[in-house]
Protein backbone atom coordinates (compact mmCIF):
# COMPACT_ATOMS: atom_id res chain seq x y z
CA UNK A 1 0.00 0.00 0.00
CA UNK A 2 1.23 3.12 -0.89
CA UNK A 3 1.29 6.56 1.17
CA UNK A 4 -1.84 8.89 0.36
CA UNK A 5 0.41 11.86 0.40
CA UNK A 6 3.17 10.63 -1.85
CA UNK A 7 0.08 10.88 -4.23
CA UNK A 8 -0.23 14.34 -3.76
CA UNK A 9 3.57 14.99 -4.40
CA UNK A 10 3.12 13.00 -7.91
CA UNK A 11 0.53 15.20 -8.85
CA UNK A 12 2.16 18.54 -7.86
CA UNK A 13 5.17 17.19 -9.83
CA UNK A 14 3.10 16.04 -13.19
CA UNK A 15 1.14 19.11 -13.02
CA UNK A 16 4.66 21.44 -13.17
CA UNK A 17 6.43 18.77 -15.71
CA UNK A 18 9.77 18.89 -13.56
CA UNK A 19 10.72 18.15 -9.77
CA UNK A 20 11.89 21.60 -9.02
CA UNK A 21 9.17 23.57 -10.54
CA UNK A 22 6.83 20.74 -8.52
CA UNK A 23 8.58 21.58 -5.23
CA UNK A 24 8.00 25.08 -5.66
CA UNK A 25 4.73 24.92 -6.23
CA UNK A 26 4.43 22.28 -3.57
CA UNK A 27 6.28 24.58 -1.11
CA UNK A 28 9.29 21.68 -0.33
CA UNK A 29 12.26 20.94 -1.76
CA UNK A 30 13.49 18.87 -5.07
CA UNK A 31 15.20 16.16 -3.24
CA UNK A 32 12.13 15.16 -1.36
CA UNK A 33 10.25 15.55 -4.34
CA UNK A 34 11.89 12.86 -6.47
CA UNK A 35 12.32 10.63 -3.31
CA UNK A 36 8.73 10.48 -2.84
CA UNK A 37 7.58 10.17 -6.56
CA UNK A 38 10.14 7.07 -6.04
CA UNK A 39 8.94 5.72 -3.51
CA UNK A 40 5.25 5.91 -4.96
CA UNK A 41 7.15 3.94 -8.01
CA UNK A 42 8.00 1.26 -5.77
CA UNK A 43 5.12 1.18 -3.79
CA UNK A 44 3.29 0.35 -7.56
CA UNK A 45 5.60 -1.88 -8.92
CA UNK A 46 5.06 1.08 -11.83
CA UNK A 47 7.49 3.92 -14.07
CA UNK A 48 5.59 6.94 -14.04
CA UNK A 49 7.76 9.16 -15.38
CA UNK A 50 10.22 9.40 -17.64
CA UNK A 51 12.78 11.91 -17.72
CA UNK A 52 13.30 13.94 -21.14
CA UNK A 53 15.43 17.35 -22.14
CA UNK A 54 11.43 19.23 -21.58
CA UNK A 55 11.02 17.60 -18.05
CA UNK A 56 9.08 14.62 -16.68
CA UNK A 57 6.33 12.83 -19.09
CA UNK A 58 4.19 10.34 -17.65
CA UNK A 59 3.61 6.91 -18.82
CA UNK A 60 0.85 5.02 -19.58
CA UNK A 61 0.43 4.20 -16.10
CA UNK A 62 1.70 7.53 -15.26
CA UNK A 63 -1.09 9.03 -16.83
CA UNK A 64 -3.79 6.38 -15.21
CA UNK A 65 -2.50 7.27 -12.23
CA UNK A 66 -2.92 10.97 -12.71
CA UNK A 67 -6.62 10.98 -13.51
CA UNK A 68 -7.06 8.93 -10.14
CA UNK A 69 -4.94 11.04 -8.32
CA UNK A 70 -7.67 14.30 -9.69
CA UNK A 71 -10.41 12.43 -8.31
CA UNK A 72 -9.12 11.73 -5.09
CA UNK A 73 -8.00 15.53 -4.71
CA UNK A 74 -11.68 16.27 -5.85
CA UNK A 75 -12.75 14.05 -3.14
CA UNK A 76 -10.54 15.82 -0.03
CA UNK A 77 -11.54 19.66 -1.31
CA UNK A 78 -15.37 18.74 -1.03
CA UNK A 79 -14.43 16.96 2.23
CA UNK A 80 -12.32 20.37 3.32
CA UNK A 81 -15.19 22.03 1.89
CA UNK A 82 -17.87 20.47 4.29
CA UNK A 83 -16.39 21.57 7.64
CA UNK A 84 -14.56 25.06 6.52
CA UNK A 85 -17.41 26.29 3.37
CA UNK A 86 -16.16 29.68 3.88
CA UNK A 87 -12.61 29.73 4.00
CA UNK A 88 -10.24 31.90 1.72
CA UNK A 89 -7.27 30.20 1.70
CA UNK A 90 -5.19 28.24 -0.71
CA UNK A 91 -3.71 28.44 -4.33
CA UNK A 92 -5.48 29.47 -7.12
CA UNK A 93 -3.98 29.19 -10.32
CA UNK A 94 -4.91 31.38 -13.25
CA UNK A 95 -3.85 30.67 -17.04
CA UNK A 96 -4.54 33.58 -19.37
CA UNK A 97 -3.36 35.35 -22.38
CA UNK A 98 -0.14 37.29 -22.23
CA UNK A 99 -1.34 40.64 -22.77
CA UNK A 100 -4.07 40.27 -20.43
CA UNK A 101 -2.28 38.86 -17.85
CA UNK A 102 1.10 41.01 -17.60
CA UNK A 103 -1.22 44.71 -18.64
CA UNK A 104 -4.72 43.87 -16.69
CA UNK A 105 -4.30 41.38 -13.63
CA UNK A 106 -0.96 41.46 -12.52
CA UNK A 107 -0.83 45.54 -11.82
CA UNK A 108 -4.29 44.32 -9.74
CA UNK A 109 -2.85 41.17 -8.16
CA UNK A 110 -1.19 42.97 -5.32
CA UNK A 111 -4.19 44.72 -3.96
CA UNK A 112 -5.94 41.44 -4.08
CA UNK A 113 -2.78 39.89 -1.87
CA UNK A 114 -3.41 42.19 0.52
CA UNK A 115 -7.14 41.97 1.36
CA UNK A 116 -6.45 37.93 1.31
CA UNK A 117 -3.53 36.92 3.01
CA UNK A 118 -4.26 33.38 2.86
CA UNK A 119 -4.55 33.50 -0.35
CA UNK A 120 -1.95 32.36 -3.15
CA UNK A 121 -2.44 33.23 -6.66
CA UNK A 122 -0.15 32.56 -9.69
CA UNK A 123 -0.32 33.76 -12.59
CA UNK A 124 0.55 31.67 -15.67
CA UNK A 125 0.28 34.41 -18.56
CA UNK A 126 1.90 33.53 -21.48
CA UNK A 127 0.88 32.56 -25.24
CA UNK A 128 -1.18 29.45 -25.13
CA UNK A 129 -3.14 28.31 -22.41
CA UNK A 130 -3.27 25.53 -19.77
CA UNK A 131 -5.86 23.20 -18.78
CA UNK A 132 -8.69 23.62 -15.87
CA UNK A 133 -10.05 20.01 -17.35
CA UNK A 134 -6.79 18.39 -15.91
CA UNK A 135 -6.12 20.67 -12.97
CA UNK A 136 -3.09 22.04 -14.48
CA UNK A 137 -4.48 25.34 -13.12
CA UNK A 138 -7.84 26.41 -11.19
CA UNK A 139 -9.01 28.86 -13.61
CA UNK A 140 -8.25 29.54 -17.48
CA UNK A 141 -9.59 32.93 -19.32
CA UNK A 142 -9.43 31.87 -22.76
CA UNK A 143 -10.44 33.41 -26.37
CA UNK A 144 -13.11 30.91 -26.93
CA UNK A 145 -15.38 28.83 -24.89
CA UNK A 146 -13.29 25.79 -24.16
CA UNK A 147 -15.21 22.27 -24.21
CA UNK A 148 -15.29 19.84 -21.28
CA UNK A 149 -17.82 18.46 -18.89
CA UNK A 150 -15.70 19.19 -16.17
CA UNK A 151 -15.61 22.77 -16.83
CA UNK A 152 -18.06 25.53 -15.80
CA UNK A 153 -17.74 27.78 -18.49
CA UNK A 154 -18.62 31.53 -18.32
CA UNK A 155 -18.39 34.63 -20.27
CA UNK A 156 -15.87 37.32 -19.02
CA UNK A 157 -15.81 40.43 -20.91
CA UNK A 158 -15.42 41.90 -24.41
CA UNK A 159 -12.78 43.84 -25.41
CA UNK A 160 -11.46 45.78 -28.56
CA UNK A 161 -8.43 45.69 -30.89
CA UNK A 162 -7.31 48.30 -33.31
CA UNK A 163 -4.41 49.19 -35.83
CA UNK A 164 -1.66 51.31 -33.78
CA UNK A 165 2.21 52.47 -34.21
CA UNK A 166 4.72 54.82 -33.16
CA UNK A 167 3.86 58.64 -33.80
CA UNK A 168 7.83 58.76 -34.76
CA UNK A 169 6.94 56.40 -37.15
CA UNK A 170 4.28 57.91 -38.80
CA UNK A 171 6.00 61.24 -38.54
CA UNK A 172 8.54 58.94 -41.12
CA UNK A 173 5.94 57.30 -43.65
CA UNK A 174 2.95 59.07 -43.15
CA UNK A 175 -0.81 58.42 -41.80
CA UNK A 176 -2.40 56.42 -43.96
CA UNK A 177 -5.99 57.33 -44.88
CA UNK A 178 -7.46 53.98 -45.61
CA UNK A 179 -6.62 50.46 -45.44
CA UNK A 180 -5.72 50.18 -48.92
CA UNK A 181 -2.66 52.39 -47.57
CA UNK A 182 -1.69 49.61 -45.62
CA UNK A 183 -0.15 47.92 -48.39
CA UNK A 184 2.70 50.44 -48.48
CA UNK A 185 3.92 50.37 -44.61
CA UNK A 186 5.51 47.89 -42.80
CA UNK A 187 3.23 45.41 -40.56
CA UNK A 188 3.64 43.96 -37.20
CA UNK A 189 2.11 40.82 -36.26
CA UNK A 190 2.10 36.96 -35.67
CA UNK A 191 3.81 34.31 -36.79
CA UNK A 192 1.80 32.63 -38.52
CA UNK A 193 3.00 29.18 -38.10
CA UNK A 194 2.33 29.87 -34.46
CA UNK A 195 -1.13 30.85 -34.03
CA UNK A 196 -2.35 28.94 -31.11
CA UNK A 197 -6.01 30.25 -31.54
CA UNK A 198 -7.65 31.24 -34.86
CA UNK A 199 -9.34 34.15 -33.14
CA UNK A 200 -5.42 35.37 -33.02
CA UNK A 201 -6.04 36.65 -37.39
CA UNK A 202 -6.26 40.08 -37.11
CA UNK A 203 -4.86 40.87 -40.27
CA UNK A 204 -7.13 39.40 -42.12
CA UNK A 205 -10.33 40.54 -40.23
CA UNK A 206 -8.14 44.55 -41.46
CA UNK A 207 -7.30 43.63 -45.20
CA UNK A 208 -7.75 39.68 -46.37
CA UNK A 209 -4.37 38.69 -47.70
CA UNK A 210 -2.13 41.61 -45.12
CA UNK A 211 0.76 39.88 -43.67
CA UNK A 212 3.45 40.81 -41.22
CA UNK A 213 7.12 42.04 -42.40
CA UNK A 214 8.00 41.88 -38.33
CA UNK A 215 6.34 39.40 -36.69
CA UNK A 216 6.09 37.16 -32.95
CA UNK A 217 4.48 35.10 -31.17
CA UNK A 218 4.44 37.15 -28.26
CA UNK A 219 2.21 40.27 -28.04
CA UNK A 220 4.25 41.98 -25.51
CA UNK A 221 7.39 41.68 -27.94
CA UNK A 222 4.83 42.57 -31.45
CA UNK A 223 4.12 45.90 -28.82
CA UNK A 224 7.64 46.72 -28.18
CA UNK A 225 7.92 46.47 -32.07
CA UNK A 226 5.50 48.91 -32.78
CA UNK A 227 6.56 51.16 -30.25
CA UNK A 228 10.53 51.08 -31.28
CA UNK A 229 8.45 52.92 -34.53
CA UNK A 230 8.93 49.01 -36.27
CA UNK A 231 5.70 49.43 -38.36
CA UNK A 232 1.77 49.57 -37.68
CA UNK A 233 0.06 46.66 -36.20
CA UNK A 234 -3.15 45.12 -34.16
CA UNK A 235 -3.11 45.64 -30.67
CA UNK A 236 -5.45 45.23 -27.91
CA UNK A 237 -6.57 48.57 -27.19
CA UNK A 238 -5.48 48.27 -23.18
CA UNK A 239 -2.11 47.47 -24.30
CA UNK A 240 -1.66 50.65 -26.48
CA UNK A 241 -0.96 53.39 -24.15
CA UNK A 242 1.48 55.97 -25.87
CA UNK A 243 1.02 54.82 -29.33
CA UNK A 244 -1.11 56.47 -31.93
CA UNK A 245 -4.32 54.60 -33.46
CA UNK A 246 -4.39 54.10 -37.09
CA UNK A 247 -7.38 54.61 -39.53
CA UNK A 248 -9.83 54.43 -36.22
CA UNK A 249 -12.59 53.46 -38.09
CA UNK A 250 -11.13 50.22 -37.81
CA UNK A 251 -11.83 48.02 -34.56
CA UNK A 252 -12.01 44.24 -34.23
CA UNK A 253 -14.44 42.58 -31.37
CA UNK A 254 -13.16 39.82 -28.97
CA UNK A 255 -14.32 38.35 -25.32
CA UNK A 256 -12.51 36.75 -22.72
CA UNK A 257 -14.15 33.61 -21.11
CA UNK A 258 -13.86 32.13 -17.88
CA UNK A 259 -13.54 29.16 -17.38
CA UNK A 260 -13.04 26.44 -13.58
CA UNK A 261 -13.27 23.15 -13.02
CA UNK A 262 -16.54 21.98 -12.06
CA UNK A 263 -15.23 20.40 -8.52
CA UNK A 264 -13.68 23.36 -7.24
CA UNK A 265 -15.97 25.64 -8.93
CA UNK A 266 -17.91 26.56 -5.77
CA UNK A 267 -14.80 26.63 -3.04
CA UNK A 268 -14.70 29.80 -1.27
CA UNK A 269 -11.35 30.80 -2.83
CA UNK A 270 -12.51 30.47 -6.40
CA UNK A 271 -15.65 32.53 -5.95
CA UNK A 272 -13.66 35.64 -4.22
CA UNK A 273 -11.40 35.47 -7.20
CA UNK A 274 -14.17 35.11 -9.49
CA UNK A 275 -15.91 38.28 -7.87
CA UNK A 276 -12.32 39.83 -8.10
CA UNK A 277 -12.25 39.40 -11.53
CA UNK A 278 -15.51 40.59 -12.44
CA UNK A 279 -15.03 43.66 -10.51
CA UNK A 280 -11.69 44.23 -12.13
CA UNK A 281 -13.03 44.06 -15.79
CA UNK A 282 -15.41 46.28 -15.03
CA UNK A 283 -13.55 48.94 -13.75
CA UNK A 284 -10.86 48.51 -16.51
CA UNK A 285 -13.78 49.03 -19.13
CA UNK A 286 -13.06 52.13 -20.82
CA UNK A 287 -9.61 50.65 -21.39
CA UNK A 288 -10.89 47.44 -22.57
CA UNK A 289 -13.71 48.58 -24.72
CA UNK A 290 -12.66 52.30 -25.50
CA UNK A 291 -15.31 52.46 -28.31
CA UNK A 292 -19.11 52.00 -28.54
CA UNK A 293 -21.39 51.23 -31.06
CA UNK A 294 -24.69 51.99 -32.23
CA UNK A 295 -26.63 51.51 -35.32
CA UNK A 296 -24.41 52.74 -37.72
CA UNK A 297 -20.64 53.50 -39.03
CA UNK A 298 -21.29 57.57 -38.42
CA UNK A 299 -22.11 56.66 -34.92
CA UNK A 300 -18.50 54.48 -34.69
CA UNK A 301 -16.66 56.86 -35.75
CA UNK A 302 -18.93 59.37 -32.89
CA UNK A 303 -17.58 57.39 -29.98
CA UNK A 304 -13.69 55.88 -31.63
CA UNK A 305 -11.89 59.02 -30.90
CA UNK A 306 -9.25 60.23 -33.39
CA UNK A 307 -6.03 62.02 -32.42
CA UNK A 308 -6.64 65.52 -30.98
CA UNK A 309 -10.30 64.56 -30.54
CA UNK A 310 -12.48 64.61 -26.88
CA UNK A 311 -13.94 60.92 -26.79
CA UNK A 312 -18.00 61.71 -26.04
CA UNK A 313 -19.60 59.53 -23.93
CA UNK A 314 -20.77 56.22 -24.85
CA UNK A 315 -24.82 55.18 -25.09
CA UNK A 316 -26.93 54.08 -21.98
CA UNK A 317 -26.92 50.50 -22.30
Amino acid sequence: MFDWDDLRIFLGAARAGSLGAGAQRLGIDTATVGRRVARLETALKSTLFVRSSTGLLLTSAGAQLFDIALDAEQAMETAARVTRPDLVAGTVRISTAEGFGSAVLAPALPQLAAARPGLRVELAAHAGFLSPSRREVDMAITLSPPDGQRLVVEPLTGYQLALYAAPAYLDRTGRPASVEDLAGLQIVGYIDDLLYASELRYLDEVSPGLTATLASSSIQAQREMIAAAGGVGVLPCFLAAGLERVLPDVVIERRFWLSTHREVHDAARMRVVRAWLRDLVEAKRHDLRPCWYGSGADTVAAFCPRPGRERAQPPLR
